[in-house]
């Protein structure tokens, strides 16, 4: 024990900087100045029993508050604990005399003498320094009397502190002495207690509790708490036993209430702690890992970017009022919390749309700009002087707000490509908002904020993705647009085609105010009827027919073709397509108002060439004097390290074979024989009108569809019946009241048209009447059927075929009139494709003839007609039945 082991006169002094050793503590140290070094060699290392050597606590003065200032030695040695203890000095500061050296540290008066209980010897690579791991025990204090140098470590003169054996065995007989003995086991016991739910080897403690006396309890109980140095020097210097039994009883108790304060803190913040905040502490101890590893690659602060980016666009002063407001809450936010990548998103977007930033228009050049439209589209010769018109306007009022253009007209007449024009004309930025098939209002006008995925618009995203606030934007497909539950999207359009409103676009994902006056919209649609009123009102409409087989003739020789040959790898040298063969194509294989069906089989016919190209061997053919190459030829040169291998020919073989296995063979050239085989038999031809009417019953209309003016057949029989009327071919509710309309008509007309003996024979009498229009799968409506009904009606009654030749349109009321009717031009040119020469028309509509091409009138006759009496008297030959053609 401690107690009774003898002390010598002098011991070692081993520093202790800012730290303390008490009695009964064990520590754990690394010596690797020279001065500690040098101390555990000669003091411990090389004696046969352990040496016992003293721990003096040193404290630096305020002159030596740092490391550099250090005598050497003195601040190298660390508790297990990790006290942190700057490095040592080297050079000139190690040939300061031991005087100067006392006075950059403080020595304390009192130590504690200490033992070795393990010992061990390393030597650091590749400096070869050689040193000690010491696990020292604290053993009694004693008092400091002189200290002096011994090479270059420290001996003290040492005097003992702690009581003998039998002083304490006296001394523990005052009962004073007892009481706090009691205090303070019990104090160790709780705290024991609370140790005990969090440490495993607690029960060791309570062992050492019941079998060490209590005043070495004491300085073993102090030793493992937190406490500060100068605590640590009071416990050191409290030499009497009450006093020390005071300290640590008043240690022990403290560091108990600390321990319950935080238990108690921690489970009241535990109950409070929500998930979200324990994320963001794994979270930010997560980044703390990432940080010491060197793992974080985050060069800047995303918000801070993001404001900077903010800063930079140009936010009108409200609206960047609103940004900031936003931008402030967002940086009270954390990452982990749901609203924060939304409100995120929405920053981002306030910072990409194009506030301020718009395309800078050069002088516009008219001349120019006809001539694009010109060599791009040929033909429509109306809608380009429109454009011209359009931008002749613009020139000289750049901020005038002109009408939105509305192009109608079938598929494939190049209504994307002119609004693409118009873009290019001015230079500005194209983009194309798709509109077929959207039924909800939030694709026009976005989602409010507060739903899960909302988002912003199509025209607000469209703007952000184009980056400029003056585009020309195409509103595709605005006659596709629907209606549900979830709103009307062609209401919500009103205010974006509207110039007097939508310089104050309000989105609801935006939330703020838009500028959208600055925005060239262009609207495309197929069809005028579906497009709301209101809509429509905000438009100006452009139609555009289809071509005239003269005009595709143009544009397939001038545009298609080459652009097919090219799209394919080819060129003129290896495939030509005659003017002849393109004529047989529009007539036989295409009955379109575009020409995309043409340029299909262009592409068919060029594809049939590209195989026939590719299948070509481009071997030369060599004479048959041509020797071999030899293999010993071949080694030789490879041998050489050629890089290049090269076929000798010899001397003896003739130029001009060699020249002509060069020749690329002759281009192919398309005709009859070729367009059947690789397009199939023709699918149109001009019979098919006189085939279909070679019966009564049969008239030609004229109709109008989404994909131009097409030609449809009605039929009409009668059989045994009841006088019902039956109507088949998938039609509508208006044509179908047409067809009772015209059957009506007949049966009042029935005795003036000669088709009974008098108005009173019923003509339906014992018969059903059932009226056909073939292509069952096409839906059909529409007001422009009547007065082919009749027709039809009164060729099947008087049993008279119609004129093959023959074609009409026109819708007739109750009465005979014969009404105006739409879509005037389209039908034209579709009874021109068929071959039909003759075309019956109201007499109103002679207005919409002049859109006709004077080349389609000239090869047509035109009949005008107010009554479906003229209708009849022009569409049999001979004129208006009589009664004695009736059958009746």
């Amino acid at each position: 024990m401690a107690e009774s082991m003898e002390l010598p006169s002098r011991l070692a002094i081993l520093p202790f900087r800012n730290k303390v050793l008490l009695p009964g503590a064990i520590v754990r140290i690394r010596c690797t100045s020279p001065s500690s070094v040098k101390l555990v060699e000669q003091e411990l290392w090389q004696r046969e029993e352990k040496g016992l050597i003293g721990v003096l606590p040193v404290r630096d003065s305020e002159a030596a508050a740092v490391g550099s200032l250090l005598a050497p030695g003195m601040g190298s040695d660390s508790g297990e604990r990790g006290l942190k203890v700057p490095s040592e000095v080297v050079g000139d500061s190690q040939k300061q005399d031991t005087k100067n050296q006392q006075e950059l540290i403080q020595w304390h008066n009192r130590g504690v003498a200490a033992r070795a209980l393990h010992l061990s010897r390393g030597v650091e690579k590749p400096s070869g320094r050689v040193t000690y791991i010491v696990v020292l025990e604290g053993l009694c204090r004693f008092n400091v009397q002189e200290l002096s140098a011994r090479g270059t470590y420290h001996v003290a003169r040492i005097s003992r502190l702690d009581m003998t054996k039998a002083e304490l065995e006296q001394a523990e007989q005052d009962p004073d002495l007892i009481l706090l003995s009691r205090q303070f086991k019990a104090t160790a016991m709780e705290l024991i207690s609370v140790l005990e739910q969090k440490q495993k080897t607690v029960g060791r403690t309570k062992v050492l509790l019941e079998t060490v006396p209590v005043h070495r309890l004491a300085d073993i109980f102090v030793a493992s708490f937190e406490i500060s140095f100068e605590e640590q020097l009071s416990m050191l210097d409290s030499v009497d036993l009450k006093v020390r039994l005071s300290k640590a009883t008043e240690l022990v108790d403290r560091h108990l209430q600390s321990i319950r304060v935080a238990e108690k803190i921690t489970q009241k913040v535990e109950g409070q702690l929500s998930k979200s905040q324990k994320e963001f502490l794994l979270r930010q101890q997560m980044r703390a890992i990432k940080e010491e590893l060197g793992d974080n690659d985050d060069d800047e602060d995303d918000v801070a970017a993001l404001e900077r980016k903010m800063q930079s666009a140009g936010m009108p002063p409200n609206i960047w009022k609103h940004a900031q407001r936003e931008l402030r809450r967002l940086k009270k936010m954390q990452p982990q919390q749901p609203g924060y990548s939304s409100s995120r998103v929405y920053l981002e977007l306030l910072a990409d749309l194009p506030w301020q930033k718009v395309s800078e228009e050069p002088e516009l050049d008219l001349r120019a700009a006809k001539e694009s439209l010109d060599r791009d589209h040929y033909g429509l010769t109306k809608v380009k002087q429109r454009i011209i018109e359009y931008l002749a306007v613009r020139k000289l009022k750049p901020d005038a707000r002109g009408p939105v253009l509305c192009f109608v007209g079938p598929p494939g007449v190049g209504k994307t490509s002119l609004a693409s024009s118009i873009a290019a004309a001015l230079n500005r930025k194209f983009i194309r908002i798709s509109l077929g098939g959207v039924k909800d209002e939030a694709d026009i006008r976005g989602h409010r904020r507060t739903y899960i995925g909302s988002m912003p618009g199509r025209l607000i995203d469209g703007l952000k993705r184009v980056g400029v606030g003056n585009p020309v934007m195409l509103l595709d497909e605005v006659d596709k647009t629907g209606s549900d539950v979830r709103g009307d999207p062609a209401s919500a359009l009103l205010e974006v085609l509207d110039p007097e409103q939508n310089n104050t676009f309000n989105d609801h994902y935006l939330n703020v105010p838009f500028d959208l006056s600055k925005v060239i919209f262009v609207a495309m649609a197929n069809r005028v009827q579906p497009i709301p009123p209101p809509l429509l009102d905000r438009m100006e409409v452009i139609e555009l027919p289809g071509y005239t087989p003269e005009e595709k003739l143009k544009m397939a020789m001038k545009h298609l073709i080459p652009r097919v040959l090219d799209q394919h790898g080819l060129s003129s040298e290896f495939l030509q397509i005659p003017e002849a063969m393109v004529k047989l194509i529009i007539q036989r294989y295409t009955r379109e108002a575009g020409v995309r069906n043409l340029e299909r089989n262009l592409a068919a016919l060029a594809r049939s060439a590209a195989v026939k190209f590719a299948e070509q061997e481009s071997a030369v053919q060599v004479g048959k004097d041509v020797q071999p190459m030899t293999t010993s030829l071949l080694d030789t040169r490879l041998a050489d390290g050629a890089e290049v291998e090269m076929e000798v020919i010899p001397m003896g073989v003739n130029s001009q074979e060699i020249s002509n296995s060069f020749e690329s063979a002759s281009p192919i050239i398309v005709d009859e024989a070729m367009l059947e085989k690789v397009l199939g038999p023709p699918r149109f031809d001009d019979r098919e009108t006189a085939e279909r009417v070679a019966t009564p019953g049969v008239s030609v209309g004229l109709v109008w569809t989404s994909f131009g003016g097409e030609v449809q057949f009605v039929e009409a029989t009668a059989m045994v019946g009841k006088g019902d009327l039956h109507l088949t071919g998938q039609l509508g509710d208006v044509i179908k009241e047409s067809a009772q309309i015209a059957l009506t008509w007949v049966r009042a007309k029935a005795a003036e048209l000669n088709l009974s003996a008098s108005s009173g024979i019923n003509l339906l009498e014992s018969r059903d009447v059932h009226i056909h229009f073939p292509a069952g799968a096409v839906p059909k409506d529409g007001p422009s059927a009547g007065v082919t009904l009749v027709t039809s009606l009164v060729s099947l009654f008087s049993q008279r075929k119609v004129r093959a030749d023959t074609a009409m349109t026109g819708e007739m009321t109750l009465r005979g009139l014969v009404l105006l009717v739409g879509g005037i031009k389209d039908k034209v040119l579709a009874a021109h494709r068929y071959g039909i020469k003759r075309v019956i028309l109201p007499e109103r509509n002679l207005k919409d003839l002049t859109e006709v091409p004077s080349a389609i009138l000239s090869g047509m006759e035109i009949l005008l007609v107010k009554r479906i009496e003229e209708v009849l008297e022009h569409a049999f030959e001979g004129g208006c039945p009589w009664r004695k053609h009736a059958k009746l």
